[in-house]
Protein backbone atom coordinates (compact mmCIF):
# COMPACT_ATOMS: atom_id res chain seq x y z
CA UNK A 1 0.00 0.00 0.00
CA UNK A 2 1.14 3.52 -0.72
CA UNK A 3 0.39 6.42 1.56
CA UNK A 4 1.39 10.05 1.77
CA UNK A 5 0.66 12.77 4.28
CA UNK A 6 -0.12 16.38 3.45
CA UNK A 7 0.12 18.12 6.82
CA UNK A 8 -1.70 21.35 5.97
CA UNK A 9 -4.59 21.27 3.50
CA UNK A 10 -7.93 22.72 4.57
CA UNK A 11 -6.13 24.20 7.56
CA UNK A 12 -4.54 26.71 5.16
CA UNK A 13 -8.00 28.15 4.50
CA UNK A 14 -8.77 28.04 8.22
CA UNK A 15 -5.57 30.07 8.83
CA UNK A 16 -6.58 32.67 6.22
CA UNK A 17 -9.98 32.90 7.93
CA UNK A 18 -9.07 32.78 11.63
CA UNK A 19 -5.62 34.35 11.78
CA UNK A 20 -5.46 36.59 8.73
CA UNK A 21 -9.14 37.59 8.54
CA UNK A 22 -9.19 37.34 4.74
CA UNK A 23 -12.53 35.52 4.59
CA UNK A 24 -15.48 34.90 6.87
CA UNK A 25 -16.09 31.21 6.12
CA UNK A 26 -14.29 28.37 4.38
CA UNK A 27 -17.28 28.03 2.04
CA UNK A 28 -16.60 31.56 0.80
CA UNK A 29 -13.19 30.47 -0.54
CA UNK A 30 -14.66 28.91 -3.69
CA UNK A 31 -16.29 32.13 -4.90
CA UNK A 32 -13.19 34.13 -3.98
CA UNK A 33 -10.93 31.82 -6.00
CA UNK A 34 -13.25 32.04 -8.99
CA UNK A 35 -13.36 35.85 -8.78
CA UNK A 36 -9.82 36.07 -10.21
CA UNK A 37 -8.42 34.35 -13.31
CA UNK A 38 -5.29 33.14 -11.50
CA UNK A 39 -3.21 33.77 -8.38
CA UNK A 40 -1.80 37.00 -9.78
CA UNK A 41 1.68 35.56 -9.23
CA UNK A 42 1.07 34.83 -5.54
CA UNK A 43 2.33 31.47 -4.31
CA UNK A 44 1.76 30.01 -0.86
CA UNK A 45 3.73 27.17 0.67
CA UNK A 46 1.64 26.21 3.72
CA UNK A 47 4.49 24.54 5.61
CA UNK A 48 3.16 25.78 8.95
CA UNK A 49 4.25 22.56 10.69
CA UNK A 50 6.85 21.39 8.18
CA UNK A 51 6.23 19.49 4.96
CA UNK A 52 4.89 15.96 4.74
CA UNK A 53 5.26 13.56 1.83
CA UNK A 54 7.21 13.45 -0.37
CA UNK A 55 9.57 16.08 1.11
CA UNK A 56 9.54 15.04 4.79
CA UNK A 57 11.07 18.28 6.05
CA UNK A 58 10.11 19.06 9.64
CA UNK A 59 12.04 22.33 9.47
CA UNK A 60 10.30 23.79 6.41
CA UNK A 61 8.22 26.89 7.16
CA UNK A 62 5.40 28.63 5.36
CA UNK A 63 6.15 31.12 2.64
CA UNK A 64 4.15 33.58 0.56
CA UNK A 65 5.80 35.13 -2.50
CA UNK A 66 4.69 37.27 -5.41
CA UNK A 67 2.74 39.94 -3.53
CA UNK A 68 2.26 43.28 -5.31
CA UNK A 69 0.03 46.29 -4.74
CA UNK A 70 -2.42 44.59 -7.08
CA UNK A 71 -2.68 41.49 -4.88
CA UNK A 72 -6.16 41.00 -3.44
CA UNK A 73 -7.69 38.74 -0.81
CA UNK A 74 -8.98 36.65 -3.70
CA UNK A 75 -5.43 36.03 -4.95
CA UNK A 76 -4.34 34.85 -1.48
CA UNK A 77 -7.30 32.51 -1.18
CA UNK A 78 -6.82 31.10 -4.67
CA UNK A 79 -3.10 30.59 -3.97
CA UNK A 80 -3.97 28.70 -0.78
CA UNK A 81 -6.44 26.43 -2.59
CA UNK A 82 -3.98 25.81 -5.40
CA UNK A 83 -1.28 24.97 -2.83
CA UNK A 84 -3.47 22.15 -1.51
CA UNK A 85 -3.77 20.72 -5.02
CA UNK A 86 -0.05 21.05 -5.74
CA UNK A 87 0.85 19.29 -2.49
CA UNK A 88 -1.46 16.44 -3.44
CA UNK A 89 0.07 16.29 -6.92
CA UNK A 90 3.55 15.99 -5.37
CA UNK A 91 2.36 12.97 -3.37
CA UNK A 92 0.65 11.37 -6.38
CA UNK A 93 3.71 11.97 -8.59
CA UNK A 94 5.98 10.42 -5.94
CA UNK A 95 3.72 7.38 -5.60
CA UNK A 96 3.63 7.01 -9.38
CA UNK A 97 7.41 7.22 -9.55
CA UNK A 98 7.84 4.65 -6.77
CA UNK A 99 5.25 2.17 -8.01
CA UNK A 100 5.16 2.70 -11.76
CA UNK A 101 1.37 2.93 -11.48
CA UNK A 102 -0.70 6.06 -12.11
CA UNK A 103 -4.12 6.34 -10.45
CA UNK A 104 -7.12 6.52 -12.73
CA UNK A 105 -9.11 8.58 -10.23
CA UNK A 106 -8.45 10.53 -7.03
CA UNK A 107 -11.03 9.96 -4.31
CA UNK A 108 -11.32 12.75 -1.75
CA UNK A 109 -13.29 13.49 1.40
CA UNK A 110 -13.30 16.04 4.19
CA UNK A 111 -14.20 19.70 4.28
CA UNK A 112 -11.93 20.80 1.45
CA UNK A 113 -13.58 18.22 -0.83
CA UNK A 114 -16.74 20.34 -0.76
CA UNK A 115 -14.91 23.07 -2.67
CA UNK A 116 -15.78 22.73 -6.37
CA UNK A 117 -12.93 25.01 -7.46
CA UNK A 118 -10.37 22.93 -5.57
CA UNK A 119 -11.67 19.62 -6.89
CA UNK A 120 -11.71 20.86 -10.49
CA UNK A 121 -8.25 22.44 -10.20
CA UNK A 122 -6.96 19.19 -8.68
CA UNK A 123 -8.43 17.19 -11.56
CA UNK A 124 -6.93 19.58 -14.10
CA UNK A 125 -3.37 19.43 -12.77
CA UNK A 126 -3.47 15.66 -12.23
CA UNK A 127 -5.21 14.91 -15.51
CA UNK A 128 -7.57 12.46 -13.79
CA UNK A 129 -11.09 12.74 -12.37
CA UNK A 130 -11.57 13.69 -8.73
CA UNK A 131 -14.44 11.89 -7.00
CA UNK A 132 -15.92 12.90 -3.68
CA UNK A 133 -16.66 10.00 -1.37
CA UNK A 134 -18.69 9.75 1.79
CA UNK A 135 -16.83 8.73 4.91
CA UNK A 136 -17.56 5.12 5.69
CA UNK A 137 -18.91 4.16 9.08
CA UNK A 138 -16.09 3.44 11.45
CA UNK A 139 -13.59 5.85 9.87
CA UNK A 140 -11.75 7.98 12.36
CA UNK A 141 -13.06 11.51 12.54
Amino acid sequence: ALEGSVFIAGAAIQWLRDEMGLLKSAAESEAMALAVPDTGGVYLVPAFVGLGAPHWDAYARGTVVGITRGTSRNHFVRAALESIAYQTRAVVDSMTSDSGLRPEVLRVDGGAARNNFLCQFQADILGIPVERVERAKGWAK
